[in-house]
């Protein structure tokens, strides 16, 4: 009765939950179902809710709630549990067809997910888990179960086939070797079955009207779908690198691929059915024609792809199913897959090919001429194209391609259909493609190649529309057909840049030089009326445009690499009397200058000049004949907000201060060039920074000051913060160094100390200043390489620990909610983990001196450290990608080099810290695992090191003072033994059970956790030895005797390089026992990471 009333409740509950308007009441009942979801008798509440409940929303939480049972832990489960589960499951779903769609999914995915977590369990020598299709075919005879039948086999590989987290939280490795069984075992079966099924019902007249043939059919194609997108390898692929994919198809499924019957049923079912279905044969089709070229024979792969062709020319004949948006989509994929899986030479040969290549062009000018139709659609024609295109100058075969018969018409299409486009944007409101900056990049170097097919055809139609456009808009007086020129002449400007980048990728000639140089000098003639007419407002559009085409640009003409003599040069000098590069760096030049004065408010304009301007003053040549230009002299020498107003603060933003690093690193490159040591030139150079700090010095005074923290102080700090870290970044040697280094010290680095104690809560401010701290603390090229009697490493270091207790210290005292704990506080963290790790990186001061002199400032700096490290909770740690990065490399230098600190550490700090490298050891960065794997040698080589010498009988010398050092560390874990017990057991689960690429990091912790936790290794290795087959266990019992041969219990480097040798003979035996016995091993694995 008790469990009626409570089933009753949980119904009412799923119901306020699911269906309730009221955000409190849902929170409420949110709350109980996962107080239910967390109880400990939950198994039996969960069968009684499915056993009497009438609600689909309490059926549906069971079900959930039983799937987060299993991927807690299956270990919380007996095998006969889970295997009475999934069978009640099974039982249910063939007793009740009537649920509900989202009960029916719920259930199906606690199936596969109980199916894979059990994979290798075994009752009585039997995997009971692996008779999926034997305990599914009562589903498969009956009409009204068989739709569902089919999705629990479809749900079964895409459960086999992907990685969740509770797998990646319990190894990888373990992971794939279940997905490889069952794609041995279970699937060719399953996707056999799915074309057999398929072969029935297009032989029989299809009632798609029929809710439950259409729903069988939509299954069964899902199911092949699942089948062939299938991770056969363990590669994992990328989805954003769609158009490179390969299906790894098995060699065992070679004869079905073979039937011509294969191919033909997926083009069969496009035909017969409509909508959605035809698109899934489509995305099937999509994979049959990714399969790897090395499971045909050259004879046999010219046929399958003859067959293919001819289906495609068949979908090209009639292109009415391809009205739908799917199906286009699906279809442009299946063409872009006929040139990334096979050769342009193999293409040639099929059958009716220039029937097909004609039909082909035809479809990519009609798609893209209807530019609105399907967008995202494109770039697989435009792929397809491009591909082919550049394959030209290797086919040998004896057919003609006819590329350059119809891929100047691919070319002409999508540059009239994007002229076109401006028109309806202006016109009807539409929205516009060239907002989408991403795609038309990526359009747009498609594009540079295609368009090098018959370049002279490109170059003509560019220079027609383009004279066109622009004798228009030198007289045009109208706005709005203003907006359609400037909207065309932006396009163009884009073609023609990727025209011109477009020669890096062929063979080229002087013609085509020539040819270039037209297109130059027109776009630079543009670039001088449109500049002309900047003080009326411009196109930022129009000059994004310019920045692309001049990246480009760059690129091909301009810097080390470049021919000198080139016919582009002699263009320009016969039409704008530009005779060399350098005439043409100056007219650059004036560009950056020019946008840098008038598109302050762009921060995009703004960034793309100041990445040309970046690129520019990278190169060693270029560099060195920008200097002698007249035009970097100016900026050199006015680099103010009265000539470049986006340096200034009034109605700047902060986003548009990101780009004055940039600015200030090429300023600081130039100025390097022929500064030599002359410090009178570099203080006239910092004269507007040193007004800008001295105009707050003031504002900062005390907290008594009107102007005390005013706004304008905090943007004038940011925006020098920015300055200074662009020129710390560019000053790479050390005389440029110390110039600064004296420039800012000390008065301006308390100015920067007093911003962080002012404003310590705002990003806005903290980041940059703690980025140009991080900067200055980084010993780039030995750069901070101080002279002997020079004390400023010291000065320095102390700055350093200044800025990270102010800003420490404060930030802890503040509380802030999950969603902007990174962007308010772990950022500001792990950057004072940067400046930490740079400063003791650098070694520029020797701290040994610090506590010598009774300095605190090293101390200090640790202390707030530890105190910051606390604060984070451990679960973000590996979160935040940055964060732990700069964590663990520091980490592992204070265990190098600070070590008697770290053993001082209270308890709490110290089971962090060693809970953090267990974290860490297993982390998915190989950078933090290997970071982890020394940090872990340090501690355990001094551990034993305290621990010999404590145990040994050595007679001291009575010379030496004992070392001063706590033994905290040591009395933690000798309460807490269990701790490095872990550890051992997590280095040796990683060695021989995950893909460990970093084996000999691995080995060098481990022999130390070997002679320190010997009972526990003993015990590990006997419960392995008795886990094996008996047959198999004296072998692993001599290897594991081989694992510890000849080795001494020292850690001596001579032992330590013996033990490595000895671990790596170890794992390629173990992985050669493992591949034999997968469910043994997977056994194991849960028994060392439980």
């Amino acid at each position: 009765m008790a469990e009626e009333q409570e089933v009753k409740q949980i119904e009412l509950l799923c119901m306020q939950l699911y269906e309730s308007q009221d955000p409190l009441v849902r929170d409420q009942a949110e709350k109980a179902v996962v107080g239910f979801q967390e109880s400990p008798d939950t198994l039996s509440k969960c069968q009684a809710l499915l056993e009497r409940s009438d609600s689909c929303y309490s059926q549906l939480l069971a079900a959930t709630t039983l799937s987060k049972l299993i991927s807690r832990s299956t270990a919380s489960l007996s095998i006969q549990q889970r295997l009475d589960i999934r069978n009640y499951v099974l039982n249910y779903l063939a007793t009740r067809p009537k649920l509900a769609g989202f009960v029916i999914q719920a259930l199906v995915s606690l199936f596969a997910r109980i199916t894979k977590l059990s994979w290798f369990d075994m009752i009585k020598e039997e995997y009971v888990f692996h008779n999926v299709i034997n305990d599914i075919s009562n589903f498969l005879r009956s009409q009204e179960l068989c739709t569902i039948g089919v999705q629990l086999l479809s749900q079964l590989v895409v459960e086999m086939n992907q990685v969740s987290e509770a797998d990646a939280n319990r190894s990888l490795v373990k992971h794939r070797k279940i997905a490889s069984s069952f794609r041995d075992t279970q699937l060719f079966e399953m996707f056999r079955l799915s074309c057999s099924l398929l072969g029935t019902m297009r032989s029989k007249p299809l009632e798609l009207n029929d809710e439950r043939q259409h729903a069988l059919v939509a299954a069964l194609l899902k199911l092949s779908h699942n089948c062939l997108t299938f991770d056969f390898i363990g590669t994992t692929g990328d989805e954003s690198s769609d158009d490179l994919c390969t299906v790894q198809i098995p060699t065992s499924w070679r004869p079905t691929f073979l039937e011509s019957g294969t191919l033909d049923l997926f083009f069969e079912l496009y035909h017969l059915l409509g909508g959605g279905l035809a698109s899934l044969a489509l995305a099937c089709l999509v994979q049959l024609a990714s399969v790897r070229r090395s499971l045909f024979n050259s004879a046999e792969r010219a046929k399958f792809l003859n067959r293919l062709a001819a289906g495609v020319l068949r979908i090209l004949d009639n292109t009415q199913g391809l009205s739908d948006p799917t199906n286009y989509h699906e279809f442009c994929r299946l063409l872009a897959r006929l040139k990334s899986n096979y050769q342009l030479g193999e293409l040639v040969m099929v059958d009716s090919y220039p029937r097909l290549i004609e039909l082909i062009a035809k479809f990519t000018v009609q798609s893209l001429q209807m530019w609105q139709f399907a967008p995202n659609s494109v770039h697989y024609l435009l792929s397809l194209w491009q591909r082919m295109v550049a394959s030209v100058p290797y086919v040998k075969a004896s057919e003609p391609h006819l590329l350059e018969t119809y891929a100047p018409g691919v070319t002409a299409a999508y540059i009239n259909s994007r002229l076109e486009s401006v028109q309806c944007c202006v016109r009807d409101g539409v929205e516009d493609p060239l907002d989408d900056v991403g795609t038309v990049q990526q359009q747009l170097e498609q594009l540079s190649v295609i368009g090098r097919c018959e370049y002279g055809k490109t170059c003509a139609l560019l220079v027609a529309h383009f004279d066109r456009a622009a004798a228009a808009y030198s007289v045009e007086a109208q706005p709005q057909q203003t907006l359609v020129l400037q909207g065309q002449l932006t396009w163009l400007v884009y073609i023609i840049g990727a025209a011109i980048g477009g020669r890096a990728s062929v063979n080229t000639c002087d013609e085509n030089d020539a040819m270039d140089g037209e297109l130059v000098c027109r776009v630079l003639q543009l670039m001088d009326l449109t500049d002309s007419r900047l003080a009326n407002g411009g196109c930022e559009k129009l000059e994004l445009a310019m920045m692309s085409f001049f990246e480009q640009f760059r690129k091909i003409y301009v810097g080390e690499q470049v021919q000198k003599n080139s016919k582009v040069y002699r263009r320009l000098s016969e039409v704008l009397g530009l005779a060399d590069e350098s005439q043409l760096l100056s007219v650059l030049m004036r560009k950056i200058i020019t946008n840098l004065k008038y598109w302050g408010g762009s921060e995009q304009i703004i960034a793309k000049t100041l990445g040309l301007l970046s690129d520019l003053s990278g190169g060693y040549s270029c560099v060195r004949k920008l200097v002698k230009l007249d035009e970097v002299q100016f900026m050199l020498t006015h680099h103010t907000a009265e000539h470049f107003p986006f340096l200034g603060i009034a109605g700047v933003g902060t986003a548009e201060m990101r780009c004055r690093s940039m600015l200030y690193t090429a300023l600081g490159r130039l100025l390097m060039v022929d500064l030599g040591e002359d410090e009178d030139r570099f203080l006239q150079f910092m004269m507007p920074l040193t007004a800008a700090f001295e105009s707050i010095i003031g504002l900062l005074g005390g907290p008594d000051s009107p102007l005390f923290g005013s706004e304008d102080a905090k943007k004038t700090l940011i925006g020098l913060a920015r300055d200074l870290r662009g020129l710390a970044f560019a000053f790479n040697t050390k005389t440029m160094y110390m110039m600064l280094f004296d420039w800012i010290y000390p008065v301006y680095m308390k100015i920067l100390l007093r911003g962080i104690e002012v404003w310590f809560s705002e990003p806005a401010l903290t980041t940059p200043v703690l980025k140009l701290t991080a900067e200055l603390a980084q010993n780039r090229n030995q750069r901070l390489h101080f002279d002997v009697s020079s004390p400023n490493g010291i000065l320095l270091f102390r700055e350093l620990s200044n800025i990270i207790c102010a800003y420490g210290s404060r930030i802890l005292t503040i509380d802030v909610n999950k969603k902007q704990l990174y962007a308010l506080k772990l950022k500001g963290i792990s950057l004072c983990f940067s400046i930490l790790k740079a400063a003791l990186c650098g070694n520029y001061a020797n701290f040994g001196v610090f506590r010598l002199y009774g300095d605190e400032a090293l101390d200090n700096a640790l202390n707030m450290f530890v105190k910051l490290l606390l604060s984070i909770p451990q679960s973000d740690l590996l979160d935040y990608p940055k964060l732990s990065q700069t964590y663990y490399v520091l980490l592992e230098r204070l265990a190098q080099d600070h070590m008697p600190f770290l053993a001082s550490l209270q308890p709490d700090a110290t089971l962090y810290i060693l809970c953090s490298i267990s974290e860490g050891l297993t982390a998915l960065d190989t950078s933090v695992c290997t970071g982890c794997c020394a940090t872990l040698d340090h501690i355990v080589t001094y551990l034993f090191k305290q621990l010999v010498q404590k145990s040994s009988n050595k007679v001291p010398n009575p010379r030496h003072a004992p070392p001063e050092t706590s033994n905290m560390f040591i009395e933690v874990l000798q309460r807490r033994p269990e701790i490095m017990q872990q550890l051992l057991a997590t280095v040796l689960n990683v060695i021989m059970f995950e893909d460990c690429c970093n084996q000999w990091s691995m080995s060098r912790p481990l022999l130390g956790l070997i002679l320190l936790n010997e009972e526990q290794f003993s015990r590990i290795r006997q419960d392995m030895i008795t886990q094996q087959p008996r047959d198999k266990q004296a072998q692993l019992a001599h290897w594991f005797n081989g694992l510890m041969a000849g080795i001494e219990p020292n850690l001596l480097t001579k032992n330590r390089d013996r033990f490595t040798q000895n671990l790596s003979m170890f794992r390629r035996d173990i992985n050669d026992l493992l591949k034999g016995a997968a469910g043994v091993s997977s056994n194991v694995t849960d028994m060392m990471t439980s």
